[in-house]
């Protein structure tokens, strides 16, 4: 197992729960906006961390967490990824899956046999801006098969967009609602510049003030539609 990363505790990660955070390596998007391009890209990769240690150190734990939160990069690329959660939720915590939904087949095995409690998964662009927003070919049927697992499955969910006004406009994020239509949660996460592996034109002030509007309208097709 890839493991490039381990917070040991996190009040932000996991919504209403104490959780440490365990980053796996490597990731088939290259979006330019990415805030772990340590765990991206292969020549930025650390040390990896053998998962007896973090095993271990969750089994001393398991009174003081309630969960833990695998994130990447994007997990779902590593073939065992489903011994690394199983391992875990054999010491009774819950787990929280960050994803991009390119892989519904480990995603729909992991809600089929109650190995995760919570599922975010990032949507990255309206289908037709897939590819330019992430940086690769994207099979858009795998996006929209894993979004149709989340929203029907009977796991805690989020979907997420990071806004990078560059790429995306207010159209776009119609569109993204829309795909999501119904979903509980659609949360527009305002760009950090600091991460961007580019020049942003954008007055990202000026644009973020259009979102309370913006997010406003969205919820006519989610149930809950928050700015982060």
């Amino acid at each position: 197992m890839k493991i490039g990363g381990f917070q040991k505790v996190s009040l932000v990660d996991y919504p209403g729960k104490i959780c440490a955070v365990v980053f796996l390596q490597g990731c088939n998007f290259r979006c330019p906006y990415c805030h772990n391009p340590e765990l991206v890209q292969p020549e930025r990769f650390s040390e990896r961390i053998p998962s007896s240690i973090v095993i271990n150190f969750l089994r001393k734990r398991q009174k003081l967490l309630d969960a833990v939160t695998i994130s990447g990069g994007e997990p779902t690329i590593h073939p065992d990824i489903i011994d690394l959660i199983t391992d875990i939720k054999a010491l009774g915590y819950c787990i929280k899956l960050d994803t991009n939904g390119s892989n519904p087949d480990i995603l729909e095995k992991l809600i089929l046999n109650k190995w995760i409690d919570y599922i975010a998964m990032d949507i990255k662009a309206p289908i037709n801006k897939y590819d330019f927003v992430v940086g690769q070919t994207v099979s858009i049927k795998l996006i929209q098969r894993s979004v149709h697992l989340v929203i029907n499955s009977k796991v805690d969910y989020e979907f997420r967009t990071t806004i990078d006004w560059d790429l995306l406009n207010k159209a776009d994020l119609l569109s993204i609602a829309i795909m999501v239509k119904g979903a509980k949660r659609l949360f527009l996460q305002k760009l950090n510049q600091n991460f961007s592996q580019r020049v942003i034109t954008t007055d990202l002030e000026q644009k973020n003030a259009e979102l309370p509007e913006i997010a406003e309208e969205l919820s006519k097709y989610v149930q809950t539609c928050v700015i982060r």
